[in-house]
């Protein structure tokens, strides 16, 4: 069975939407989905899964945490061949140090990923912002909170999309393929 890491997005960020991994785990489970596994408590899985596609993955997980949390949650599935597609496009350069303010954006279809190449032009060297075929990232050389890029990115202009910093990325990948065996 395929291996597909699930990102949720907008979850467990205040006392709205509020989702623990245990519960995720069991809707994954409902969805007969094996080899559970989430990481960190901000709405990240990788499973097996029977399901032919990514995108088809999303929508039957979307549904399932809609009738059980009440309330919708986007997310985005990628397939291992993906995720690891996107590990290994990254252009940037960048240090261990920087790892937490490396930004890696997410999407379901890739053709979503255009929407976010106006970003470019809120980009102040020192930082680096790349749309690939797969990902786009954002490296905030002096923090997240600095950055003009950064504030559109996780809000309104990425409202498609889904981050996560490269650490946690990496070690969804080391998770995946933990799991892909």
């Amino acid at each position: 069975m395929p291996v597909y890491v699930a990102l949720l997005r907008g979850v467990n960020v205040g006392k709205a939407k509020r989702v623990t991994m245990a519960d995720l785990r069991v809707v994954l489970a409902g969805l007969d989905c094996t080899a559970v596994a989430t990481l960190l408590n901000s709405g990240n899985a990788v499973f097996r899964s029977k399901a032919r596609s990514a995108s088809g993955c999303a929508a039957a997980i979307a549904r399932a945490l809609a009738a059980r949390f009440g309330f919708d949650i986007p997310i985005v599935v990628k397939s291992m061949p993906e995720l690891s597609a996107i590990v290994a496009g990254n252009p940037l350069r960048f240090t261990e140090a920087e790892h937490s303010r490396l930004l890696v954006a997410f999407v379901q279809d890739a053709g979503m990923l255009a929407s976010l190449r106006g970003l470019a032009a809120l980009v102040v060297p020192p930082e680096q912002f790349s749309v690939g075929s797969h990902g786009a990232y954002l490296l905030c050389a002096s923090g997240l909170l600095q950055s003009k890029a950064a504030a559109p990115l996780l809000g309104k202009a990425g409202q498609a999309a889904t981050t996560r910093n490269w650490a946690t990325v990496l070690k969804l990948h080391a998770l995946a393929l933990s799991v892909d065996g």
